[in-house]
């Protein structure tokens, strides 16, 4: 390949991620979706697309409460609808009716009028087309996460929000965790003074949870795919076809609400790089289960171990997002907050605030975040205490079916969810092209000028 002059080369590549970034599908209107008439309810009834052990975590939340019920379940695994069923069982409570008639069965659940919210918790490819098709059959829509496959994808995401009035709520329980939200308190009172840079990431060694012995969900193994169970069965395989960011919203989540993205600020570009693909070949080869001649060690992985992604926002603030599953190390999503007055790492669980803190020097943050502790945490913390996720998942839960009953915008809204998987796609043409630039499309089209922040003020929801 001939040298390029570097100025060329960065028009180059912008131009053509910009070109890559335009809407493909539905409406191009900038006018506000048109909420669907619905008047508020005191109980809603839940339908569950997918209750492996993500979704029966969500099943678990919504049979404690009581304006909510659980009337449907789909999923094609009978042995994780039998494991959901024993949830009801145990508690004596009404089965819900069972779609598990292959992978579509799905389809048939949202033609029950009743239903008038569904929880999405199946694996990532599913995603995007369970969520358009329930936007359409007209039911609010709670939503794990993951990363997208393609920028068309979140573009569909949005455009049937706006063409359909229908609402949908991105899942990201970090952004209720008790520390993230603390430090948003202190983010908004100017204790850092002027934001500057954020470090985030989903760092988190899973070689368990990609390869698996099939006896139990977290029992090691060196099996994937047909053979496999859980996670194992689908999540490998993107390892093995991919290289980018796959996860990269538990992370940037949190940081968007600090840096108030789509609410007056908004991500301009990214450049990715990835590491060598080492960890997954390792943990098979040295395996007891393993081994060099097992069929699985001559897998090719794509998936670079450690994935690197710098963002850069219209405000001019820098944010580096790890991903780095595959290899050993303990467990760190890695924040880091800095401004022109200070720092907070969540790694070392220390800050510094100039003039309130010793100059140069480390002070443990556990007294700056109790005293900044969220007023949801402070109001809801009790009730949160047996959620999983220490707690996160109550929250995240909670605000999704108290904007399901009265049928208004979440706070984790369908431009945040697009935005933030867009990183994924974003990430893999950037490593693809030699870690050339990738420009951000701008799902609100041209809204975030206007729109304010919104998440978690005061004890509401």
């Amino acid at each position: 390949m001939p040298l390029l002059n570097r100025r060329s080369f960065l028009q180059s590549a912008t131009l053509a991620s910009a070109a890559v970034a335009l809407p493909t599908l539905g409406n191009t209107s900038a006018a506000a979706p048109a909420l669907l008439p619905r008047k508020p309810k005191s109980k809603i009834n839940l339908g569950f697309i997918g209750v492996g052990y993500r979704g029966q975590s969500h099943v678990e939340l919504a049979l404690l409460r009581e304006d909510c019920e659980v009337v449907a379940i789909a999923d094609p695994q009978q042995v994780m609808v039998d494991s959901c069923l024993k949830m009801f069982d145990d508690k004596k409570i009404k089965r819900p009716k069972v779609y598990n008639n292959g992978d579509f069965d799905y389809l048939e659940l949202l033609k029950d009028k009743e239903i008038d919210a569904v929880v999405i918790a199946s694996p990532w490819e599913w995603h995007t087309q369970q969520a358009i098709a329930s936007m359409q059959a007209g039911k609010f829509v709670a939503l794990e996460v993951a990363g997208a496959f393609s920028l068309d994808e979140c573009w569909q995401l949005v455009n049937t929000h706006e063409s359909t009035g229908t609402h949908l709520m991105f899942l990201e329980n970090v952004c209720y965790r008790r520390d993230v939200m603390a430090i948003l308190q202190m983010v908004r009172e100017g204790l850092f003074g002027e934001l500057v840079h954020f470090e985030c990431g989903y760092q988190h060694d899973l070689r368990a949870v990609k390869f698996n012995d099939g006896k139990n969900a977290y029992g090691g193994g060196v099996e994937f795919g047909e053979k496999g169970f859980h996670e194992a069965k689908w999540r490998t395989k993107h390892s093995v076809a991919r290289n980018g960011d796959l996860y990269p919203t538990h992370g940037i989540g949190p940081v968007a609400m600090y840096a108030n993205i789509n609410r007056g600020n908004r991500f301009a570009y990214l450049t990715s790089t990835a590491s060598k693909a080492r960890g997954l070949h390792e943990y098979v080869v040295e395996h007891p289960n393993g081994g060099p001649n097992h069929p699985n060690a001559q897998v090719n992985f794509k998936l670079g171990d450690v994935i690197t992604t710098v963002v850069k926002t219209i405000n001019e603030e820098s944010i580096i997002i790890s991903h780095d599953t595959n290899l050993a190390r303990p467990y760190s999503l890695g924040f880091r907050v800095q401004g022109t007055n200070g720092i907070w790492m969540d790694v070392n669980k220390s800050l510094l605030i100039e003039g309130k803190t010793k100059e140069h020097q480390w002070e443990e943050a556990k007294s700056w975040l109790e005293k900044y502790d969220h007023p949801l945490w402070k109001r809801f913390g009790a009730d949160a205490k047996t959620a999983g996720h220490g707690g996160m998942d109550f929250f995240v839960f909670h605000h999704f079916i108290e904007c399901a009953k009265q049928n208004i915008a979440p706070q984790i809204d369908v431009y945040d969810a697009a935005t933030w998987m867009a990183i994924t796609p974003l990430s893999e043409a950037s490593i693809a092209m030699g870690s050339a630039p990738q420009v951000f499309p701008d799902f609100t089209r041209g809204r975030w000028i206007d729109r304010k922040p919104n998440f978690a003020f005061g004890d509401t929801f």
